[in-house]
């Protein structure tokens, strides 16, 4: 009888569960806060006595040895990560904002952020690890795919081209899609089933907000039935996202069939809670000229991106971004 008496109450002790994980959950971060208030406070000690000059490798590799033999087994306190604590010390010290922010996140976590090289992208992954809860191995995917530079260009890109839509703010105008392992030909229909059997990486790339709808969504327009490829709906904008998939160059007319599908879906199937749908061409190239003049005259919350189908030159983006950065800020002035 004792052996039927939780599968029988599972339903009911739903709230049981759901306080324990919490505490678990809960008991975890204290934890890990206090391990990085930990590491905080020794790289503050150690930056102390080398500022003073008492201290230099030697000390710093005697002092790892008697943390080392003074706690058995313990780990973490290599001579290495003590200069790691230092210098993760000296990074945020006279920042409250991320000294705060980063308690939140593991020592893995925050260790592969420090290689950041400036203090908004260190901001900005921290901030999307805390809100998205990536594990490790996600960050260091949205690290590896330059994922700061990429959405810097794009939000700068689509300033540029247009402020019509809210909504597109949660969209950027590139991505990379190196996990579908797709050869360099394929065709459209490769790359939709490519993304639908890969749709957890795939929503990691464009944002943990974004939930899957349907595959060749279906709206009925008069007698005619027309397909979307890809239909998300996003939980913060609270919107449906139409995605068009296309393995050429961006063409004009295909902001023409994107505003008809959102019509058609602000029409008939979006919910009266809910914004206006929004959409994304999604091609292999675009000509930024052409999309440009495309986007100019239309008032449906469109975007056109490209998509890579391997990781990009990190080096090449930054410098496009210091380029595009300084002509803003040298368009700023003119205006002026």
């Amino acid at each position: 009888m004792g052996d039927n008496l939780i599968p029988n109450n599972a339903n009911a002790f739903d709230e049981v569960i759901s306080i324990i994980e919490n505490a678990r959950e809960s008991a975890y971060r204290a934890v890990n806060r206090e391990l990085i208030n930990m590491y905080w406070d020794i790289g503050e000690y150690v930056s102390r006595r080398v500022s003073e000059g008492g201290w230099g490798k030697s000390v710093v590799k005697e002092f790892s040895d008697f943390i080392q033999n003074q706690y058995a087994g313990i780990r973490g306190f290599s001579t290495s990560n003590i200069w790691r604590m230092k210098q993760f010390y000296e990074t945020y010290c006279e920042n409250e904002k991320l000294a705060t922010l980063l308690r939140e996140l593991t020592w893995s976590h925050n260790l592969q952020i420090l290689s950041c090289k400036t203090e908004e992208e260190r901001e900005f992954y921290i901030t999307l690890s805390i809100k998205n809860r990536y594990s490790f191995r996600e960050l260091k995917r949205q690290m590896d795919s330059a994922l700061f530079e990429r959405t810097m260009l794009s939000e700068i890109t689509n300033k540029l081209i247009t402020d019509r839509s809210e909504g597109l703010t949660a969209l950027r105008d590139s991505y990379v899609l190196e996990f579908l392992d797709l050869p360099t030909t394929h065709k459209e229909k490769d790359l939709r089933k490519a993304i639908v059997a890969n749709l957890k990486n795939f929503i990691l790339e464009f944002g943990k907000d974004f939930a899957f709808v349907g595959e060749e969504y279906r709206v009925q327009v008069g007698n005619r039935d027309f397909y979307i490829d890809l239909l998300f709906s996003n939980r913060e904008l609270h919107c449906l996202v139409a995605i068009e998939l296309k393995i050429g160059e961006f063409e004009p007319e295909h902001l023409g069939k994107m505003e008809f599908y959102l019509e058609a879906l602000d029409r008939d199937i979006k919910k009266p809670s809910e914004n206006p749908s929004v959409g994304l061409i999604l091609c292999t190239k675009k000509d930024a000229t052409v999309v440009e003049y495309a986007l100019s005259r239309s008032l449906s919350p469109a975007l056109i991106a490209d998509y890579k189908l391997h990781l990009p030159d990190k080096k090449i983006l930054e410098n496009k971004l210091r380029e595009l950065t300084e002509l803003v800020e040298i368009s700023n002035i003119e205006e002026e």
